[in-house]
């Protein structure tokens, strides 16, 4: 019978039970020692001496459960640490586990586990450069069939052949569109540290400026756009490129989806801060409202042309800046509610302790 290797758990427990189990014999040898050699039995019978053996044999009973359940739970110990570790990292964390202390069986999984992240994290990263790419080099050939299609659309044409050329721009601004959402969500990829770019902003002001880039498409198809903030500053760190995208995103799906509405309301309050876009429109369906935030996914009853992506890009953009979205509409309410949360001023940010109350100061 060959010996455990050293690192390994058998050994581990054979180590640390071995000297607490002699020495719970040599307990026992004394004590049965005394009870023969210096007590007298005189004036002990039979059934004493039982009682004495078994009173005896349950202590001991005790005692080694307690040697053993304490030596396991300290050689699992580190075992405990690498369960605690991969049950906190999220989706995205595909980075390597390190800890110190793992037996030798479980050292050699820890090192195929890590293997396999680096190879699964190799290939999603293969993935987000594809797409990158890919959106990147359609942008130019499209906006050359998007401008073609404007200059035959500036000239007399015939009905028909009009109402081709308006389909083709129709579906060269979607695949634009669609271009350069995929675009954002490589950018939102937290490999690729979006935290790098935040800065300090005042969301009230922020949204006011944004919003009135809205006020023009919304009265145009019968709608108000409302803004509902405090007049005092509510500060947040973000990114503006993506937080324009989040809000513009969230308006154009209540533009595009919110039947019979009459308003959009933007809201911003500032404790915590929160930005919520609300429409009274004819809302989202109980069995639509936990999958309109999937990629590519469009509700059966849409009947506006879009990509799916759209609430798939507000939910990455939240997640890159710590924040917690919702999703209210019926039966709650008759028409859709997004609120984003966002956490308070934090470290990482391109801001050092001067700059922000600087501008806390403006």
């Amino acid at each position: 019978m060959r010996f455990p290797p050293a690192g390994s758990m058998a050994r581990l427990l054979i180590m640390r039970l071995l000297p607490p189990i002699i020495a719970l014999v040599l307990l026992d040898q004394t004590v049965t020692w005394i009870v023969s050699h210096k007590l007298e039995m005189a004036d002990w019978d039979r059934e004493d001496v039982f009682w004495l053996m078994v009173v005896g044999e349950i202590f001991l009973i005790i005692l080694l459960i307690w040697v053993v359940l304490n030596a396991v739970n300290r050689s699992m110990s580190s075992v405990e640490k690498l369960s605690d570790q991969i049950s906190q990292r999220s989706a995205q964390d595909l980075g390597r586990m390190e800890l110190k202390g793992l037996p030798t069986e479980f050292d050699q999984l820890l090192s195929h586990t890590n293997a396999l992240f680096e190879r699964l994290n190799d290939t999603f990263e293969a993935q987000r450069r594809f797409v990158g790419h890919a959106a990147h080099q359609l942008k130019t050939p499209l906006a050359g069939l998007k401008l073609e299609s404007e200059l035959m659309l500036a000239q007399p044409l015939p009905p028909d052949i009009r109402q081709r050329a308006e389909r083709i721009k129709t579906v060269t601004d979607r695949m634009i569109r669609m271009g350069t959402q995929l675009l954002l969500l490589a950018r939102v990829d937290p490999e690729g540290r979006p935290q790098d770019h935040f800065v300090l902003l005042d969301l009230s002001e922020w949204t006011r400026t944004c919003g009135v880039e809205w006020l023009e498409r919304a009265q145009g198809r019968g709608i108000e756009l409302q803004l509902d903030a405090p007049d005092q500053p509510v500060w947040i760190e973000g990114d503006p490129v993506l937080l324009r995208e989040l809000l513009g995103n969230l308006i154009d799906n209540s533009l595009r989806y919110a039947k019979g509405a009459t308003r959009i309301r933007l809201l911003v309050s500032a404790t915590p801060p929160t930005l919520s876009v609300e429409d009274d429109g004819c809302g989202i369906s109980e069995d639509d409202q936990s999958r309109v935030f999937d990629a590519f996914y469009r509700a059966s009853d849409s009947m506006e042309g879009g990509s799916g992506l759209g609430l798939a890009l507000v939910r990455e953009i939240a997640r890159a800046h710590g924040a917690w979205w919702n999703l209210v509409s019926t039966p709650h309410m008759s028409g859709v509610k997004i609120t984003v949360l966002f956490p308070g001023l934090r470290k990482g940010a391109q801001l050092n302790r001067m700059d922000r109350l600087s501008q806390l100061q403006l």
